[in-house]
């Protein structure tokens, strides 16, 4: 494993956040593997879940208390991306700020990137 240090960012917030839902849904000792998954209204979209394995070529790193994985293949369109969690009087939710995403739309969770093509999906 790789330390993702200068990949992915994850504020306090958000690991606390993320490690409530990993306690609700009785997932401790899971990791966050954090992804770039094909489809949206872009062509890639955001994907975070909870994995119990890491694999060989993730980049690794800890942050709050919470561990994150990345693939390899991904971690260059998501190098220098923020995830926040931001209350506001309407809720809350996460936040992905990715200085690689060239363009977005606004369901928040689709993007395009310059080094990576996608295929864009209708939006429900």
């Amino acid at each position: 494993m790789t330390s993702l240090k200068q990949v992915i960012e994850v504020t306090e917030a958000a690991a606390f956040h993320i490690n409530e839902m990993m306690e609700h849904n009785e997932e401790q000792g899971s990791f966050l593997r954090v992804a770039v998954n094909g489809g949206g209204c872009s062509g890639l979209s955001y994907g975070m879940h909870f994995d119990k394995e890491k694999k060989e070529d993730d980049f690794e790193d800890v942050q709050h208390g919470l561990t994150i994985l990345v693939s390899r293949e991904d971690a260059p369109i998501l190098m220098g991306t923020k995830i926040d969690y931001k209350q506001s009087l309407m809720g809350g939710g996460f936040t992905i700020d990715n200085p690689n995403a060239i363009a977005s739309c606004g369901c928040g969770t689709s993007f395009k990137a310059a080094k990576r093509e996608g295929t864009p999906e209708v939006c429900d």
